[in-house]
């Protein structure tokens, strides 16, 4: 590479001084503007609906932890997208999955998926599990300002803690507030269905099997009761978008093992259009 002017290989002086391991910390002090939150927005006119993602669930299992979420994506009474991916990988031993409005979500998972790799590379190891889930706090009070207009971002974030040996999962709210939750959790409009499914059926060191049956039951309930949230829809072949995270790293169900799941819920609906029954004790 020529060197530049200032002997930089032609890069700015910023890239190549030492600083921070944190690239949102480099943008705001370097380039502020790339910052989402940083942005001068227009003011909303009436009736302006952004698509919005819906619900989304996680849960710990004996092997580490699960993340899935329908694909459904709504602007107000409208259906904007039937197969939206609302799961993704933040790094190899970690999943972010996304509700709120989903233009901003996405750009934010795209900025905390390199936040991390940049971190990693600069000090030659991977963030804890806690760290991460610190580093995502800052990113969605960060993004306060466009919540505050209506541009909300609540993620789920989940990962297998390799010092641990566990899986973990954390939610946040739209001030960027974090809890750990201790086996389930669940945002989105469909949120309070699908968590109420999922508490009544889980249970501690559930299989992947039992885990994944369980995570698709509670989003079935919560499209049967929530508008904005999509079912199995058989006919299209959408199904719930499914993901795990263990000791051998992050994982996405293939669709033809989470339609195998879909369809077996849609068949006992049939016969029991409530759903399983947890039991009384």
């Amino acid at each position: 590479m020529n060197s530049g002017p200032h002997g930089t290989g032609g890069l700015p002086p910023a890239f190549l001084a030492p600083g921070t391991s944190s690239f949102v910390d480099f943008l705001a002090a370097h380039a502020p503007d790339a910052l989402p939150a940083h942005r001068a927005l227009p003011a909303p006119h009436d009736g302006f609906e952004a698509p919005h993602g819906t619900t989304i669930v996680a849960a710990t299992y004996a092997d580490g932890v699960l993340v899935a979420g329908d694909r459904r994506v709504t602007a107000g009474n409208v259906i904007a997208h039937r197969e939206y991916d609302k799961v993704f990988p933040a790094d190899g031993y970690s999943a972010i999955a996304i509700a709120g409005t989903a233009g901003i979500a996405v750009e934010l998972v795209k900025l905390f998926q390199l936040e991390l790799e940049h971190h990693e590379k600069i000090e030659g190891t991977a963030l804890s599990l806690p760290g991460k889930a610190n580093r995502l706090t800052t990113l969605v009070r960060g993004n306060l300002g466009m919540a505050l207009r209506g541009l909300a971002v609540v993620p789920l974030f989940a990962g297998y803690d390799l010092d641990k040996g566990v899986g973990r999962v954390f939610s946040y709210d739209v001030t960027g507030g974090r809890n750990e939750e201790r086996e389930t959790a669940a945002t989105g409009s469909g949120s309070v269905y699908a968590r109420g499914s999922l508490k009544k059926l889980y249970r501690p060191g559930m299989s992947e099997a039992d885990i994944v049956l369980a995570a698709v039951q509670a989003l079935y309930d919560a499209a049967d009761d929530d508008s904005a949230t999509g079912g199995p829809d058989l006919t299209r072949r959408l199904f719930p978008r499914v993901c795990l995270v263990t000791e051998d790293g992050y994982r996405q169900l293939a669709q033809d093992e989470v339609a195998e799941v879909a369809r077996s819920v849609v068949d006992g609906r049939l016969e029991a259009p409530n759903g399983p029954r947890a039991p009384v004790l």
